[in-house]
């Protein structure tokens, strides 16, 4: 008894008693619930096993297809296009979420009446309005009203507008010039970099404006002008979309389907807003005297905003910035609402034909969890890059 009063007073000894208590608590709760599922299961005559991932799907997938898929491959490669399907309306999604944010939040600080009151009444609506709606409109009040494809609406037999999707021309296959225009593009970058960081020491030491970025800009151009006068062809072959013979389809060019197009917007949208705020708070947390002291040396108000506003700010943005990223990836598993084929949609699927619930919520689960995993590390090795140095 005394040995247990020493230990209780003893703090550090009771807070690791208390941490082991709670996790031999949780152990054992895990525990209860998986003996729970395998002995349920092995009612049933089922196992916990994944070999079911290795037999024939038997279903097809329409629309969205980043690698070859038809109903006589594995689950496990269903599985794989509902991944891909996710990391891509993710990926895509974060970018161009992260730029009308951005470009929103700075709005909503600007001094023309207009632009702020424009930014205001964007995030007001989108933030407040669910996703769900907004996806479900996009894809059903949009894409879905466009023409029929035999009366599709068509710019110089380039660009085609339906109710099957909007076709664009895009990157085509390799040509024989691909190597040689990576090489000299990839000369004129490292060129640039140094022309950048020589002029910017420049612009540091003489206190004068040298434009580091043009120079940038101008090496990567040459470079690119240099390999076109060498080749006398480009790097890739240009698609150019057409309908198929069927005339129920397009074919070449990048499609953008009602499902992908309508979940890719409402996700942007809807992200946007939230991250407009973030920034507008990040801007807003810089000591109003970095902004004033940047003023009475001359800068510009963009200038200071570019060079004095926003690396302090970002301290403030990227780790509220990491959870609306985490969200966006998250919420795309609403894309079964518009039948885009995601991880989700996927996974349903291949719940109800094979019967193999408790496996595909633990797929799913994994799947989510590395998305999150990964782009947790991403952000945080950025947020250490961009943080500011103490002396």
């Amino acid at each position: 008894m005394e040995t247990m009063k020493r230990i209780w007073n003893n703090r550090r000894a009771k807070d690791t008693t208390i941490q082991v208590i709670f996790l031999v608590v949780v152990l054992a709760a895990i525990a209860f619930i998986v003996n729970n599922v395998i002995v349920g299961m092995n009612r049933l005559g089922m196992s916990l096993d994944f070999s079911f991932l290795s037999r024939t799907a038997s279903f097809d997938i329409s629309g969205d297809k980043l690698i070859s898929y038809s109903a006589t491959d594995s689950y496990a490669r269903a599985i794989l296009v509902g991944i891909l399907n996710t990391l891509r309306v993710a990926f895509i999604g974060i970018i161009l979420a992260t730029v009308l944010g951005t470009i929103i939040g700075i709005a909503r600080l600007s001094k023309n009446w207009l632009a702020r009151t424009i930014a205001k009444v964007y995030v007001e609506i989108f933030r407040n309005t669910p996703l769900l709606v907004q996806m479900i409109i996009w894809y059903s009040a949009v894409f879905l009203t466009l023409p029929l494809i035999e009366s599709e609406v068509t710019l110089g037999n380039a660009l085609y507008f339906s109710n099957r999707g909007v076709a664009i021309p895009w990157v085509g296959d390799a040509t024989s010039a691909t190597w040689i225009w990576g090489s000299v593009l990839l000369i004129g970058f490292i060129v640039g970099l140094l022309l950048y960081r020589f002029k910017l020491k420049q612009q540091m030491a003489l206190g004068q404006n040298k434009r580091p970025y043009l120079w940038l800009i101008g090496a990567i151009l040459f470079a690119g002008i240099a390999s076109f006068l060498i080749t006398m062809q480009g790097p890739f072959q240009l698609s150019i979309p057409a309908i198929n013979a069927n005339g129920r389809s397009y074919v070449g060019g990048f499609i953008l389907s009602p499902s992908f197009g309508a979940i890719l917007i409402a996700l942007v949208m809807y992200t946007a807003a939230f991250i407009a705020e973030i920034v507008r708070a990040g801007i807003l947390g810089v000591n109003k005297g970095q902004r004033e002291a940047a003023y009475s040396l001359g800068l510009k108000e963009s200038t200071a905003l570019r060079l004095v506003i926003f690396p302090q700010a970002y301290r403030i943005i990227i780790p509220p910035m990491t959870n609306q990223y985490l969200n966006l990836t998250k919420n795309s598993s609403l894309g079964v609402a518009v039948g885009y084929p995601e991880i989700v949609t996927i996974g349903n699927i291949t719940l109800s034909q094979s019967g193999r619930a408790v496996q595909m919520i633990i797929v799913m689960i994994a799947c989510y969890l590395l998305f999150s995993i990964l782009t947790s590390i991403f952000m945080n090795l950025f947020n250490k890059f961009t943080q500011l140095k103490e002396r």
